[in-house]
């Protein structure tokens, strides 16, 4: 099951990595100016931003991983809570806010416009994208309706379900994962960000992700 995920999503050569390089092309459509842009990616990762088809000219990663110990010398990564920034971040200004599926993972709708506001702090263009609550097929678990079981119920599949990227080894970790987990539908996304474009992703004509857009100069 491991290799059955691996060719779904993990790899590059994955589906689920075409699809991601197809989104990063859509990515600098919208922002034809991508290359000479100042980027702060809350939530991500550099190795996103080695692989993109174009990258910015300088990138600044918050989230809360330990940082890379070798940086190329257009990047930097700082620890740092996007719903909670430390002073010195939150100071400054950048050309795009960008975030790849974090929305989800930062902790209930309180803490979602905490992190809504500190978007709208640090630029006038933001692109942030999240999967949609009701595409038919959980991705992060990619489980058929897993979003819609109760809490006890998903904790018990994401101990046994053969495609899970890891399992959890208790039944408290379980629920944490789970509950760490909550995927957002058109009318959470409109309401915190209410004067941005609201584009969908979709797959076999179902909505697959939502993504807040504002500041596009291109696009579809």
């Amino acid at each position: 099951m491991p290799r059955l995920r691996s060719l779904l999503v993990d790899t590059d050569q994955s589906w689920g990595g075409r699809r991601r390089a197809r989104r990063a092309r859509w990515l600098a459509d919208t922002f034809p100016d991508l290359a000479d842009m100042t980027v702060v990616d809350l939530g991500g990762r550099i190795d996103t931003w080695q692989h993109t088809s174009v990258r910015p000219a300088h990138v600044h990663v918050v989230n809360l991983e330990t940082a890379p110990a070798d940086l190329p010398d257009w990047a930097e990564v700082d620890h740092g809570d996007a719903c909670q920034l430390p002073d010195r971040i939150a100071a400054r200004r950048y050309d795009l806010v960008f975030s790849n599926s974090v929305l989800e993972h930062v902790g209930g709708h309180e803490r979602r416009e905490r992190f809504a506001e500190a978007v709208h702090q640090l630029a006038d263009r933001h692109w942030i994208q999240t999967p949609y609550r009701h595409f038919p097929i959980e991705p992060h678990w990619i489980a058929p309706g897993m979003q819609y079981l109760p809490v006890s119920a998903r904790a018990r599949l994401a101990r046994r379900w053969p495609l899970a990227h890891t399992r959890p080894r208790t039944r408290d970790e379980a629920v944490r994962e789970v509950l760490w987990t909550d995927l957002v539908d058109y009318t959470q996304m409109r309401l915190l960000f209410p004067a941005s474009r609201i584009l969908t992703e979709r797959l076999a004509g179902l909505p697959k992700s939502l993504i807040a857009v504002a500041g596009a100069v291109g696009g579809r």
